[in-house]
């Protein structure tokens, strides 16, 4: 792996995204996290996943500078669905995944984050959803993930102001379970894994599948509906100067073309 840290303890899989400086989710880092993933379904000694970043981040979004390689709308829509298939995977995945929340969680981070099964943030943890900011959408599946757990009106301040909010708020607002001091935070998350892990596998499995059932079907609706609209908002104008202005960091001046 050259992206992510891997260790078992105790029927626990610590993954740990070390892609540095913010731990983007470059197409690399997704292909890299796949395949953890599909190794460990099938390892009897992983119970439980924990997921977090290495550094000053859980992960602060997409590799923006990777856009820039893509040509078509129709690449584009690819790597949404990519992303969106690896975000539903991990959603439905048989054994529990945790993820431990420091620093930023935002775009794709906040994207991987809600896809897991529990998600434990640090207090001054930042989780958001800024993609407008660059004159894009969200891709993974936040379109629809996001509403599902703050509801339709919390979702779209989020999204159209581009503004995080805290790790604090996020328990607060049902996007996270709890929120702990920084510091104390991946202590936790090791703790409530290994709790977790001393259950039957067999009865875990089973709870995790009944609780997809409790999801609305417009869901796979949504994300289809999302990957076509990634792709063609990639071709407007306010994107390459929403993506040029992160990259060159300055302002963006966006003009509705």
């Amino acid at each position: 792996m050259e992206f992510l840290k891997v260790a078992t303890n105790d029927f626990v899989k610590v993954i740990t995204i070390n892609h540095q400086p913010a731990n983007a989710l470059s197409q690399a880092v997704l292909k890299e996290l796949s395949s953890v993933l599909r190794e460990a379904e099938n390892d009897s000694n992983t119970r439980v996943v924990l997921l977090h970043g290495e550094g000053r981040f859980f992960c602060a979004g997409a590799d923006i500078k990777e856009f820039t390689t893509l040509e078509s709308a129709d690449d584009y829509a690819q790597l949404a669905k990519f992303g969106q298939e690896l975000m539903e995977y991990i959603e439905t995945y048989p054994k529990p995944v945790i993820a431990a929340i420091h620093g930023a969680a935002l775009g794709g981070g906040l994207e991987l984050a809600m896809s897991c099964h529990i998600r434990l943030v640090s207090e001054k943890a930042k989780l958001g959803l800024p993609e407008l900011q660059l004159g894009i959408i969200p891709g993974f599946a936040g379109t629809q993930r996001l509403p599902r757990y703050v509801g339709t009106g919390r979702a779209a301040q989020m999204m159209l102001t581009s503004e995080p909010i805290s790790g604090v708020e996020a328990t607060e607002v049902g996007l996270a379970n709890y929120a702990y001091p920084e510091e104390s935070l991946l202590d936790e998350a090791t703790k409530l894994a290994a709790k977790i892990a001393l259950k039957s596998p067999i009865s875990v499995k089973y709870t995790l599948q009944l609780l997809q059932h409790s999801k609305p079907a417009s869901y796979y609706e949504g994300v289809e509906k999302e990957a076509e609209l990634f792709g063609q908002v990639f071709g407007s104008q306010d994107a390459k100067e929403g993506i040029a202005a992160f990259v060159e960091k300055r302002a963006p001046k966006f003009i509705g073309e």
